[in-house]
Formats: C-alpha cells, sequence, structure tokens
C-alpha cells in the first residue's frame, strides 16, 4: 500500500527559510518522479517543482525558481523541499505526491505560513 506523508511546515518570517520533508512507502521509491503542489486559500491547485528518480533532473514553477530546491535521498525514501527567500504569496498547503503507472497517490498536505 502506497503512504505518501509530508512534514516540516510551520509558520516563517518573509524572507525566511523553511525544509519540507515527504517520505514515501510501499513502492519502490527510486523509480519514480516525485513531485510538490500547493494550494493557497480560496485558489487551486499549484504544481511547484518534479524531481526524477534519480534526482538528477528537477523541474520549477517559474514562481519559485532560484528560492525553492528540490532533492531526494533514496536511502531514506524521501523528497525535501528546501525553501529560502519566501514571500507571503507562497503560503499555502504543501502536498507531495508519488507518480506511479498505477495512479498518482498524495500526502495530506502540511500547511506553510509566510507571515510577519
Amino acid at each position: 500500500q502506497v503512504h505518501v506523508v509530508e512534514s516540516g511546515g510551520g509558520l516563517v518570517q518573509p524572507g525566511g527559510s523553511l525544509r519540507l520533508s515527504c517520505a514515501a512507502s510501499g513502492f519502490t521509491f527510486s523509480s519514480y518522479f516525485m513531485s510538490w503542489v500547493r494550494q493557497a486559500p480560496g485558489k487551486g491547485l499549484e504544481w511547484v517543482s518534479d524531481i526524477n528518480g534519480n534526482g538528477g533532473s528537477t523541474y520549477y514553477a517559474d514562481s519559485v525558481k532560484g528560492r525553492f530546491t528540490i532533492s531526494r535521498d533514496n536511502a531514506k525514501n524521501t523528497v525535501y523541499l528546501q525553501m529560502n527567500s519566501l514571500k507571503p504569496e507562497d503560503t499555502a498547503v504543501y502536498s507531495c505526491s508519488a507518480n506511479l503507472r498505477t495512479g498518482t497517490y498524495w500526502g495530506q498536505g502540511t500547511q506553510v505560513t509566510v507571515s510577519s
């Protein structure tokens, strides 16, 4: 059974940093793309970043490029999102997904609030 669990959210001041983690299980982690998406209050789902199975290729939305870094540790079945220079508009629930042949599996999300 596939499980995806995010952690690391919280309240941070503008300009600050947070690192989100996403622990996955129930599939061969290193074989699959992983993604981060976010949903701000009252808005639709926004794709944030992707990483391929070996971590050698990463992709970012223009809104976070240069500020966020996605990475993965396949020995720990975990993907990370390092978020720097955070802005109030980054406030959202951040969710991780495993993009498998059988479908896309989501975690419950973690709240990130950027406010002074």
